[in-house]
């Protein structure tokens, strides 16, 4: 059937399907741009309710992450229960000969026996005199031995010091001189001159405010218990004036020291503060920490209170140093030009957890893969925590176990990254984890050339869940000078957590919270500084 001549319709024919085609033409043109927007608008449901997914793991599953010796487990313990059936000639991971780690020793069931180091005091009864005869046969009974069992007995006891010093006078000048001289018997200088403060009641108060998280009105209250009658102003203006006398000058010189060393790792998180002029309650402040490395001699751990995120601050605390400086990927951190910078692999692995978590059907295999990298990634850190060769030190060990492993692994990781950013939704979890750990592979692999360097940042990391060094923001009362002077029970709120793990590092050192002053009159709160010291008592 051939075409029609629509040369011989009459115009007004002509006009109406020339109007038609037009017609249909737009309807077109606006059937594809719905139809654009109706999958841009499934791909933003589908970016939401991953979001949502994800909010709602981060608040309500568990939030440590699973690790066997330092190796997460999470690929295979997907490969076992979910088999990929999609994406099956993803490349696989280079073959580098690494050998598997051996799975951390169960734990023991059952009791676990006091501590050696406590001082035992024997505790002995005996059989009355009376009752030291033979119930059989009425002849004497002998002793052959002993039952021995131990309990826990601590006591809590407060006493008064009575400093007396001894005068002395000169009988000759009394009786021949002018004036006779009269000497005093010194005393060891005191942390608060003037005070009936102990330097143990001061240290019981501080650890108990700062390490416990115990209120000081709880103290006040535990003290009346025994008809102790000190205020809560006053335990607060003892933790304040040991700031503003020797905590200060401490916390300077342990900056020094944590300058001096070669390692720094740095991070920040938010806390809230009360009555902080210019702002409101519900505003942002940040707390700043900055420690040394784990292994380090001398370990530290400061934190520093700031009002903002702003990078004047890293600067300021860092101002000069030019050592190896772990952190995220704030840009921040990255102002600071002569630090060698090194970025967190735990902070890029978590972005890849977080789109597991966020998934609404069985894993991706793309995320199972880019987890089995992180995996062999601390399997060779794991390694290198092992037994050393002989003659071999500690850093070269792990130098050369991460050029024989780690660095074929980053160097497939990142190909592999490369060529999947194209394939995958920018906006989407696993399009933020892959832009993330390409724009900061520089950081992120640098590790590797460096025995010394750590992989990540979670010996101070403050949301990785996995230790206790950073805090986070929850109820802590820092004490005002204004509250605290007047007596008053309302603090600036700033939360600071124990540091058990630093303390459990230096198990011959004393680990003590420091507060000193930050500028009451501007801010009126205190910085509080966590120091791991090495003390010989």
């Amino acid at each position: 059937m051939t075409a029609p001549n629509l040369f011989r319709l009459p115009p007004a024919a002509k006009a109406y399907i020339r109007d038609l085609e037009a017609r249909a033409s737009a309807d077109a043109q606006s059937i594809a741009e719905r139809d654009a927007q109706i999958a841009e608008l499934i791909r933003r449901v589908e970016m939401l309710e991953e979001q949502y997914r994800l909010a709602l793991a981060q608040r309500f599953a568990p939030k440590s992450e699973k690790r066997r010796d330092r190796v997460f487990d999470e690929a295979e313990q997907i490969a076992e229960t979910e088999p990929a059936d999609e994406d099956d000639d993803l490349p696989g991971l280079p073959e580098t000969g690494l050998p598997d780690v051996d799975p951390p020793e169960s734990g023991k069931r059952g009791r676990k026996p006091l501590p050696a180091n406590l001082k035992r005091e024997r505790v002995e009864y005996d059989l009355p005199e009376d009752q030291k005869a033979c119930p059989c046969c009425s002849k004497p009974l002998h002793r052959i031995g002993e039952d021995v069992s131990e309990q826990l007995h601590v006591e809590v006891k407060v006493t008064v010091l009575q400093n007396v010093r001894f005068k002395y006078a000169c009988r000759h000048c009394e009786n021949h001189a002018e004036r006779t001289p009269i000497i005093l018997a010194p005393m060891p200088a005191q942390p608060l001159p003037g005070s009936h403060a102990s330097p143990a009641i001061i240290a019981t108060v501080t650890a108990g405010k700062y390490v416990d998280g115990t209120p000081l009105y709880r103290m006040e209250d535990v003290l009346g218990r025994s008809n102790i009658p000190i205020g809560r102003g006053t335990l607060a203006n003892w933790i304040i004036r040991c700031g503003e006398l020797h905590y200060s000058r401490l916390y300077l010189a342990l900056r020094q020291v944590l300058l001096s060393q070669s390692l720094i790792h740095g991070d920040e998180t938010t806390v809230q503060v009360l009555k902080e002029p210019d702002k409101s309650a519900q505003s942002k402040s940040y707390m700043w920490c900055y420690r040394s490395a784990q292994d380090s001699a001398e370990p530290v751990v400061l934190f520093e209170y700031q009002p903002g995120r702003g990078q004047e601050y890293p600067k300021a605390f860092l101002d000069g140093y030019k050592g190896m400086l772990m952190s995220d990927g704030y840009a921040a951190w990255r102002t600071l030009k002569k630090a060698t910078h090194f970025g967190c692999m735990a902070h890029a692995r978590r972005m890849f957890t977080d789109v597991l978590k966020a998934q609404k059907n069985k894993p991706s295999p793309r995320v199972t893969r880019a987890l089995e990298y992180f995996q062999a990634l601390y399997q060779v850190e794991a390694l290198a925590k092992g037994e050393l060769p002989d003659g071999e030190t500690r850093v070269d060990y792990t130098y050369r176990l991460r050029q024989q492993h780690s660095v074929p692994l980053l160097n497939a990781f990142k190909e592999w990254l490369a060529e999947l950013a194209p394939k995958v939704l920018p906006e989407s979890l696993l399009g933020k984890a892959i832009s993330y750990c390409r724009n900061q592979w520089l950081y992120l692999s640098r590790y590797a050339m460096d025995g010394r360097a750590p992989i990540d940042n979670n010996v101070i990391h403050a949301a990785s869940g996995m230790n206790d060094v950073m805090p986070t923001p929850g109820l802590c009362r820092v004490p005002r000078v204004e509250d605290a002077q007047s007596g008053d029970a309302p603090f600036a709120i700033a939360r600071l957590s124990a540091l058990s793990e630093a303390l459990q590092e230096d198990k011959q050192g004393i680990g003590r919270f420091v507060t000193r002053r930050h500028n009451a009159a501007r801010i009126g709160v205190r910085e509080c500084a966590l120091l791991d010291l090495h003390v010989g008592m």
